[in-house]
């Protein structure tokens, strides 16, 4: 079942990339205390990803801060090297925090996967985002199937 507005993050260790290579992370030392704005995507340096989806919430950090976000995070079923490299290509030095889901762990606890086995790419997650606030949601919107409107960072501070 997708998470749901009022349910609570599950616990579940991800990969945090960073300048000193990957460090593993609870989702509980991400959330507890915080707001975080948590954004998936189907892939690293994929189109819509790379041109739209993760720049939008570069842009829009100080904006999102401006209205009480702690973090942003984005997270992808991919290996924290690939995320890392993926943060170095885009320019990004703090102002997102880059999480790898490498074996969907967290994708699928949050029942927000997407099976593209059958276009070679396997187990992804869905485009996605959620605001949690000390680890329940407030916020979560999921894209249709090719869309990219919902899940955007502009969409977010609307909400917010």
């Amino acid at each position: 079942m997708t998470i749901q507005v009022g349910d609570a993050i599950p616990s579940v260790k991800v990969t945090q990339a960073g300048a000193e290579g990957p460090k593993e992370v609870g989702t509980e030392e991400l959330f507890k205390g915080k707001t975080v704005v948590l954004f998936g995507v189907p892939g690293a340096f994929t189109p819509t990803c790379s041109a739209k989806h993760l720049p939008g919430f570069v842009t829009n950090a100080d904006a999102l801060r401006a209205k009480g976000v702690d973090t942003i995070a984005c997270m992808s079923v991919n290996d924290a090297f690939v995320m890392g490299a993926w943060a170095k290509d885009q320019g990004i030095t703090d102002q997102v925090v880059m999480l790898a889901d490498g074996s969907a762990v967290l994708t699928r606890a949050l029942g927000l996967e997407l099976d593209l086995t059958a276009r070679g790419l396997g187990v992804r997650c869905q485009r996605f985002v959620l605001v949690a606030k000390d680890g329940k949601v407030t916020h979560v919107a999921v894209e249709a199937p090719g869309a990219f409107e919902v899940s955007k960072a502009e969409a977010v501070l609307a909400a917010l």
